[in-house]
């Protein structure tokens, strides 16, 4: 991977500091399978320490600033983390018993929050200087009437989701029996942490103009007890209930994130509105773009290198591809007009039009000088409207002839062309163990033997047939060596990585 580690440096004069210059825990949301690589860009970007990951996440802990964590390339989206703790205990109770644990996710620590919504607030004002919504706050009634914030409750409550017969019973329970008693109690413990830090005192006296919503996401044990809609309805009560928040299910000033499943519980809060994944340069999606950068970073892209991807689609991986290392020559081919068009507006949004040359031929007929591409990166097209096992072995041939020796080629496959190519792998071996090297040479001889007996014109066409069969039964490449292979997740779908080298072929030919 080619993403440096960015050097520390003091702030310029009058330059404000960083909120994550004392160094805070933060996590990214992954694609499964792309977790090694995010591990190792937080580390190189963000001089990350603490890190680790599980399975959809990467947690770590910097003092980058804002800048820096939206060059994250292989991540979906950046959380504050407020929680992270081991797995709910699902037992046979109530639900009612049940839902006061969720709910203790986000009550059991107010200070968390506190601090939490510090720096994110922080964050957004570095970014967009202030929030509109939080500009000119009015001043919250310290002795707001119970029956008005009730009202609300049910309200919000009832715009966001179906309520649940057993919940909602609870919920007016503890509603007549807990919430003056709370919103007292969190008051009062908000005061003191105002006295006790002053960086704090404007979150507190604006907590009340805040709006939310809540994103949840349940698997395992948890998800056959509980929907999500459950789930997040009893969290946004509890955060209703705990801070005078207000539910905002389109245009929310703070989105809360929960994950439960039976690894452990999280929650966290996004640090950037839109997802790190959603390129700003991206005028037409095509491929993910975590998969795309992903598979550059794999291809080892040195300067003035020439780049290709024969089967371009609508450019992302060439996007990708060319912001990342600029100082390469870049090529897309495509048989398809409207994919080649859709290619051009996103490269004319990313302003990379004189750095990326369309062509629009077919990935077995490239018009390229033999061994004239340094790398290949290409999604191969596969589905229902895809069916390509049968001219997978002239795709990659092709791709084979105009990559130099030395080269790299990083395919996108799916689990079916990847394990059609791991069979022709295992053809290859059979192919090169022979003891006299080829079964063309062992062909040979017999002929020249034969020649000598007089039969040297019938049986050199008889050889000249059998060493063409015995071409077209060829494994797919007989240069390209596998060097890496990713299983990664495509949503509803696998698919894999492939790193391929090409070496110098040993001795063997195309027939004449």
């Amino acid at each position: 991977m080619s993403a440096s580690a960015p050097e520390e440096r003091p702030p310029s004069p009058g330059e404000p500091l960083s909120p994550l210059r004392a160094g805070v825990q933060c996590f990214c949301t992954v694609g499964r399978g792309l977790e090694p690589f995010l591990l190792r860009e937080v580390r190189a970007r963000l001089v990350a320490t603490e890190v680790e990951y599980i399975s959809g996440k990467v947690f770590f802990t910097t003092s980058s600033d804002l800048a820096m964590l939206k060059q994250l390339k292989s991540a979906e989206r950046l959380f504050l983390l407020l929680k992270r703790q081991p797995p709910l205990s699902i037992s046979s109770g109530s639900k009612g018993k049940m839902f006061n644990e969720i709910q203790r996710l986000v009550t059991g620590d107010p200070m968390c929050w506190v601090h939490a919504i510090s720096i994110w607030r922080s964050l957004l004002e570095l970014e967009e200087k202030f929030l509109p919504e939080m500009a000119k706050p009015s001043k919250r009634k310290t002795g707001e009437n119970k029956d008005t914030i009730t009202k609300k409750l049910k309200i919000e409550q009832t715009l966001a989701m179906p309520v649940d017969t057993e919940c909602q019973l609870e919920k007016q329970k503890n509603d007549k029996i807990q919430e003056h008693k709370n919103l007292i109690t969190e008051k009062e413990n908000f005061q003191e942490e105002k006295s006790e830090n002053d960086g704090h005192k404007e979150v507190e006296h604006h907590q009340g103009k805040f709006t939310f919503r809540v994103s949840c996401r349940c698997s395992g044990t948890i998800a056959k007890t509980f929907t999500t809609e459950e789930v997040g309805r009893v969290i946004g009560i509890a955060l209703i209930k705990q801070f005078g928040w207000k539910t905002d299910l389109r245009n929310p000033s703070l989105e809360i994130f929960i994950h439960l499943n039976d690894i452990y519980s999280v929650v966290g809060i996004p640090i950037f509105r839109l997802p790190l994944a959603s390129r700003a340069y991206i005028k037409a999606a095509g491929l993910r773009s975590t998969i795309a950068w992903t598979m550059a970073s794999l291809a080892e892209i040195n300067a003035g290198a020439v780049v290709l991807d024969p089967m371009c689609g609508l450019g992302t991986i060439l996007l990708e591809a060319a912001k990342e290392w600029p100082n390469a020559y870049y090529f897309g081919a495509d048989i398809s007009d409207s994919q080649l068009l859709g290619a051009c507006d996103n490269l004319k949004s990313a302003g990379l039009m004189d750095r990326i040359e369309l062509l629009k031929v077919s990935v077995t007929e490239l018009p390229l000088l033999s061994e004239s591409v340094d790398v290949i990166i290409s999604d191969v097209p596969f589905g229902k409207k895809f069916k390509l096992r049968k001219d997978i072995k002239s795709i990659l041939h092709e791709m084979e002839r105009v990559l130099c020796v030395g080269g790299t080629i990083v395919l996108l496959l799916s689990e079916d062309l990847h394990r059609h190519l791991e069979d022709c792998k295992e053809s290859s071996i059979m192919w090169n163990s022979s003891k006299d090297n080829t079964s063309e040479f062992k062909i040979a001889k017999h002929v020249n033997a034969e020649g000598q007996n007089g039969i040297q014109e019938n049986v050199s066409s008889s050889f000249q047939d059998h060493r063409q069969e015995c071409w077209d039964r060829r494994p797919c490449s007989s240069t390209l060596v596998q060097m890496e292979c990713h299983k990664v997740s495509l949503g509803r779908t696998e698919a894999f990585i492939s790193k391929y080298k090409k070496i110098h072929a040993s001795g063997r030919r195309h027939p004449s």
